[in-house]
Parts: structure tokens; C-alpha cells; sequence
């Protein structure tokens, strides 16, 4: 077997023939004599006008054995019902990574999730677009699968120091994704296929023993002794005040609870366990028409065929803070993820063709601080204080609904209102609002001059064909809860695990999954 890369032209990249006629070339061998070949990598290099595709083979002779075992990484999980208990609090790829190693490991992992489970979410998301009715407990943010679920599915990641990537794939890869993972520099799964892959997970749990338990809202952690005993949970479905709640009990608990649940993080500090401030970033989502982001990255008219859906990556420095592109959805949509009445959060996804009309980003500014000194009183509350009141200063702007507030892209550069918006993919419709008077200074004046440094660098991005749409404000939790380097274990509180994004210790799917699995590698050894 031999290993070649290549870098060719889309339509060689598309063709088997062309490419078994390259791969013998490069090879210096017969095209006769190359007996299967198998794409290992692929990555497009849009720098030049003419775009390229680069492209790693595992090449074998005829007669050749050709070994699968390693392409993908299966795992056994062995049955656990007896074993002993850790309980995992989410359900999303933290707590579904973190469940599935203990299981390996011959620990019983019991999922507490406060949301639905997959199938069911899609009636309160419908609700939300529809309706523009939020349930506190079922949304683009809490339910089976966490927030990834339906809002893109996006694999990629730099964190690379963090765990094995690949066998975060690869088990993707065993419940039913693409082998395209395996192979794209970009991984992406989409919205429409991930449901039937969560689904999978937890089948592969239960079967093995574990347990999940939907709709049940952890009010309180039992701690003696400064170590954890268990939980106390109360039906979703049912006011907080409500009964006195049914105890859970176990030794180990993982906080994996993703990054918007704001009544662990309350709960926490009302207990006393320390938690911290952490950087966050906030801005808005900006959505182009995707042939107007292809012509661009693609320097053409019209897109190749065999090229896939355009992205963009932009980042400039302004007045000391960054202003960036984030969760940048080729082919997509504009999702309303606020996770409470009388908010509005924006995010974007895209399906797994990503091929809707528009293009849409997250164009964010890191947070600091000095930003928001007026919320003190909360102490390391003060930025999710900070992120709250901003999501319902938006939500009053466009008229106390899920109805967010836009401008056109020129004219909130120019700070002229928009008297009508160009058609967009957000559901629960837009309003034309002035958003400088919405947006705090601090965000808005350096959005203003990011979108004109970004429209100099990409040549027909600064125009009124796009819309500003805000807000996006659940880049990453504005809290931290505090682990040791060693044990993973809170510093304070014995048998406490936090986990994800929720802890303050990832950033996406693939880094909260490979975090999850850390803690449970840590959490089985204590």
C-alpha cells in the first residue's frame, strides 16, 4: 500500500477514471496494475482563480489485501447493567461521549436530560417558528443531542491536543454518519441526518445497560462531606415549586449541561461551589445570498458543480478586541435559539447538501469585563447577567416575539434605517430596526468597522443584499466551573466532574465530545 496526494481540478477530482489515470501517474506504476484505491483526505484550496482540490489515496496493487480495520475505529460496549453508577447530567455530545467511555470502561453511566428526546424536540422547535412560543425545557438548546443536534452538526475542530479526533468520527461513523467525515478537512454531518445518529447513541447505551432519563431537571446536587451524593430531580413538565423531587443517588456526578444552562450555573453559586467569570464573545448573524458568497471565495459567476457550497472565515482587530466570523453556514439557515419567553438568540445550520439559498455567520466581538461593570452585584454571574439582558433588550426592540430585529448590511454601516429587508431564511420573520440602538457601543461600533474591513477583503461582501439579524450571543458559556488539571474533579467539591462546553472546557461538537471522554476516562480511574 502506498500513501499519494494530489491536487487537481474539480472535475478530476469527480471522475474515478481521471483519477485512477492520475493516481498511476504519480504512482509510476500501470493503471492496470492499481487494483482499489481509497480517499483518506480532501480539503479545497479556493486561493487561486482556479480553485483546486487537494486529495490523499491509500493505494493497493491487484492482489493486495486491503485492511479496513483501521479506516474505522469500531468499539465494543460491553452490558453494565450491574455495574457501578456515575450520573451524567446532559445529554449532548459531552454526556453522550462521556456515557459511552464508561460503558467501555464497565461503568453504568444514568443520563439526566431536561429536554426531550430527539424526535420529540422537533414539535417545540416547530412551535418556536411557528408559534414563536419557547419551552424553557425543549429547544435548539436543550434536548437530546444538545444544541448541535439541530443547529448544523458541524465536526471540525483545531483541538486537536485535546483527544483523538478520529475516534470521535469513527463512532459518528458506527451509528450511522457519512465515511465522508472520516475524509473531509471540514466534517460536517447536518441537521437532517444527525437526529437518526443521536438516536443510534442511545440505543447503543440502553442496550448496554445505561440509563437516560428525559424530561427530568436537576434542582439541586447532594453534597456531604464536601463530595457529591447524588441529585435531586424534578419533572420538567412541572413547576420547579412543585413536590419535593425524587433523589438520585451516586458518588460521581459529570455537569455536562452545555452552555446556556443558566439554573446549574445559579444553582452552583447559591450553594456556595465556586465557579468564574470566562470570555465569551456576542454579535449578530449576517446572511448573504450564497451565490453571492460563492462568486466571491470561487472568484466565478456561477459555482462549479462539483464544488461544494462556498464558506468564509474573516477576523480583523478593532479598537483592541476581535471582531470574528463564527459557525459560518454555507447553504443554510437562521435558527431562533433563545431558551426562555421573552428573549431572542440567533444561530445558524445547515442541512447536509447545504443547499438553501443564503449563506449565513455569526460576526462576533469578544466580551471584556470593563462591558459589563453595571451587572457587579452578580460576581461571577455578571456576564450570563450581562448576556440575558441583551437578549431581552433585543427581544422588546422587534415587538416582545420571537421576531428578531435586522437591518440591511450597507445601511448598518451607515446607520440609516432600513424601510424593507431582503428575504431571509429566518423563520419567525424579522423587523427593520435601527440596531446601533439596540446593540451596546461597545459591539455595534466595532461590527460597523469589521464589516468594512471584511468588505475590502472580500470584494462584494459589504452589500444591502445582506441582513444583520441579531443577536447571536451563545458562542460559548460566560461561566466557568473550576477543575483540577489532574483529576478533572471540582476543586472544592469531591466526586464532581465538569464537563463541555457548559464547564467552560470546549467548543463545539467534536471538543465537547473528546472532553467528555476524558472526564469519564478520569471520572472511572477515582
Amino acid at each position: 500500500m502506498k500513501r499519494i496526494d494530489l491536487v487537481v481540478t474539480p472535475e478530476t477530482a469527480a471522475s474515478d477514471e481521471a483519477l485512477t489515470k492520475a493516481i498511476a501517474e504519480k504512482s509510476g506504476v500501470a493503471e492496470n496494475e492499481i487494483g482499489y484505491f481509497r480517499l483518506i483526505r480532501r480539503s479545497y484550496d479556493a486561493r487561486s482563480r482556479q480553485v483546486k482540490v487537494n486529495l490523499s489515496f491509500e493505494v493497493f496493487a491487484k492482489g493486495e489485501k486491503v485492511v479496513e480495520d483501521d479506516f474505522i475505529q469500531r468499539k465494543n460496549y460491553p452490558i453494565v447493567t450491574n455495574g457501578k453508577p456515575v450520573i451524567i447530567v446532559g445529554a449532548g455530545p459531552a454526556g453522550l461521549f462521556a456515557a459511552l467511555r464508561l460503558i467501555e470502561k464497565g461503568i453504568k453511566p444514568i443520563i439526566i436530560e431536561r429536554g426531550k428526546n430527539v424526535r420529540d424536540r422537533r414539535r417545540d422547535l416547530a412551535a418556536i417558528h411557528k408559534e414563536h412560543i419557547v419551552n424553557p425545557d425543549s429547544n435548539y438548546c436543550f434536548g437530546e443531542g444538545g444544541a448541535g443536534t439541530y443547529s448544523d452538526g458541524k465536526l471540525y475542530t483545531r483541538s486537536n491536543k485535546r483527544g483523538d479526533i478520529r475516534s470521535i468520527l469513527s463512532v459518528f461513523v458506527q451509528h450511522g454518519a457519512t465515511e465522508e467525515i472520516l475524509i473531509d478537512a471540514h466534517p460536517h454531518i447536518g441537521t437532517n441526518k444527525l437526529p437518526g445518529i443521536i438516536e443510534s447513541m442511545r440505543e447503543t447505551i440502553l442496550n448496554a445497560g445505561g440509563e437516560i432519563h428525559f424530561e427530568k431537571r436537576v434542582t439541586d446536587i447532594l453534597i456531604s462531606s464536601n463530595a457529591v451524593k447524588g441529585v435531586v430531580l424534578q419533572n420538567a413538565r412541572l413547576n420547579d415549586k412543585v413536590g419535593q423531587g425524587d433523589k438520585l443517588e451516586a458518588d460521581a456526578l459529570i455537569l455536562a449541561t452545555g452552555h446556556s444552562a443558566r439554573d446549574i450555573y445559579e444553582l452552583l453559586h447559591s450553594k456556595g461551589i465556586l465557579i468564574e467569570a470566562k470570555p465569551f464573545a456576542m454579535g449578530v448573524r449576517v446572511e448573504h445570498p450564497q451565490q453571492l458568497i460563492d462568486k466571491i471565495m470561487y472568484h466565478c459567476d456561477v459555482r462549479h458543480p462539483y464544488l461544494p457550497a462556498a464558506p468564509y472565515s474573516a477576523v480583523q482587530q478593532v479598537n483592541g478586541r476581535g471582531v470574528y466570523s463564527f459557525c459560518m453556514c454555507p447553504g443554510g439557515i437562521i435558527a431562533p435559539c433563545a431558551t426562555a419567553p421573552g428573549e431572542v438568540v440567533t444561530n445558524g445550520w445547515s442541512p447536509s447538501k447545504r443547499n438553501n439559498p443564503f449563506a449565513n455567520s455569526g460576526i462576533v466581538v469578544s466580551v471584556e469585563p470593563e462591558d459589563y461593570k453595571a451587572f457587579e452585584k452578580y460576581g461571577p454571574l455578571a456576564g450570563m447577567k450581562y448576556q440575558q439582558a441583551l437578549e431581552q433588550a433585543v427581544c422588546a426592540s422587534a415587538g416582545n416575539s420571537q421576531t428578531a430585529p435586522a437591518q440591511r448590511l450597507v445601511d448598518f454601516t451607515k446607520n440609516i434605517f432600513s424601510p424593507a429587508l431582503p428575504e431571509t431564511s429566518y423563520q419567525p420573520g424579522v423587523k427593520s430596526v435601527m440596531l446601533k440602538d439596540v446593540l451596546p457601543p461597545v459591539i455595534s461600533e466595532r461590527l460597523n468597522e469589521g464589516f468594512i474591513e471584511f468588505g475590502k477583503k472580500m470584494r462584494g461582501y459589504l452589500t444591502n443584499d445582506a441582513v444583520v439579524v441579531a443577536i447571536e450571543s451563545r458562542t460559548s458559556s460566560p461561566v466557568r466551573i473550576p477543575r483540577d488539571n489532574q483529576t478533572l474533579q471540582h476543586p472544592q467539591i469531591k466526586g464532581l466532574f465538569p464537563c463541555g462546553e457548559g464547564g467552560g472546557y470546549a467548543g463545539g461538537i467534536v471538543s465537547a465530545a473528546m472532553d467528555g471522554e476524558r472526564v469519564a476516562e478520569s471520572c472511572s480511574s477515582c
